[in-house]
């Protein structure tokens, strides 16, 4: 298969996905982002006027960003699994096994459009966050490095996720037994310094606490933690990801029969 085959195979996968999750917007966009006008409302001005400066910003500044790297997490991961096993349940995705499509075409067309839609969620959510606070962004680099590096882990870790999967129900139980757990337990909401030393530990233990503080840092310019090693524990997880997912293809494991 030529580069230009490849290209053409590439593109018509990920126009595949976004055509997919726009066509049901209502369904896939809207709801993320009344979730987080909510938290804005709830935590921003109803409980952040009480709680004070947090990092020593307006506890509203200091909560934005964790919401809108909640937003692409979610977001990535859910596009990437429920698109990857509805293909795997009606059998579709044995019509691109046998084809010449390469795997690394494959993963990266799902890929692509998931992190897209984690992508668009994250800036819809954060235009919808001006209307609450003043943001500027004080590492505009960082920032989109970020986000970028975390939307495609997340959506190689949904394709995983799928590929694993069963069920419906199976695609389910990571977001909610895990991710979810991990994600609000990632300083989104509070900053660990507030912690005793033991959990300050234990929190540390916790990848997406690295996420959400540089991208924090490059948006507020505060982190708790370092900022060059959580660039790099990203990167390396998210090629232990990509290589993982790009063997179970290779393999056909849990995808034949």
């Amino acid at each position: 298969m030529n580069a230009q085959a490849q290209f053409v195979a590439l593109s018509t996968i990920v126009r595949k996905e976004v055509r997919r999750f726009t066509r049901i917007w209502m369904q896939t966009l809207l709801p993320p982002v009344i979730t987080m006008g909510l938290y804005f409302i709830i935590f921003g001005n109803l409980i952040g006027s009480r709680i004070g400066q947090m990092g020593g910003f307006d506890y509203m500044a200091f909560v934005v960003p964790g919401l809108i790297m909640m937003s692409v997490i979610n977001n990535s991961y859910s596009n990437v699994v429920s698109s990857f096993f509805s293909a795997k349940f009606t059998k579709s995705i044995e019509e691109l096994q046998v084809s010449p499509t390469p795997s690394y075409i494959i993963m990266l067309g799902y890929v692509s459009g998931g992190a897209l839609r984690g992508l668009l969620v994250g800036a819809i959510v954060t235009g919808v966050s001006l209307f609450f606070t003043d943001m500027q962004i004080k590492h505009v680099g960082i920032t989109m490095l970020v986000v970028l590096l975390t939307a495609m882990l997340f959506a190689v870790a949904g394709m995983i996720n799928a590929i694993f999967a069963k069920s419906f129900d199976d695609i389910s139980i990571i977001p909610t037994f895990v991710l979810t757990p991990m994600t609000y337990l990632g300083g989104v909401f509070y900053s660990i310094s507030l912690l005793p030393e033991f959990w300050q530990g234990v929190s540390k233990l916790n990848p997406i606490l690295y996420m959400v503080n540089a991208f924090r840092y490059g948006v507020l310019g505060v982190s708790d933690v370092s900022i060059a090693g959580s660039l790099a524990g990203i990167f390396v997880f998210l090629c232990i990801a990509v290589v993982y997912c790009l063997y179970l293809l290779e393999s056909g494991k849990k995808l034949r029969n």
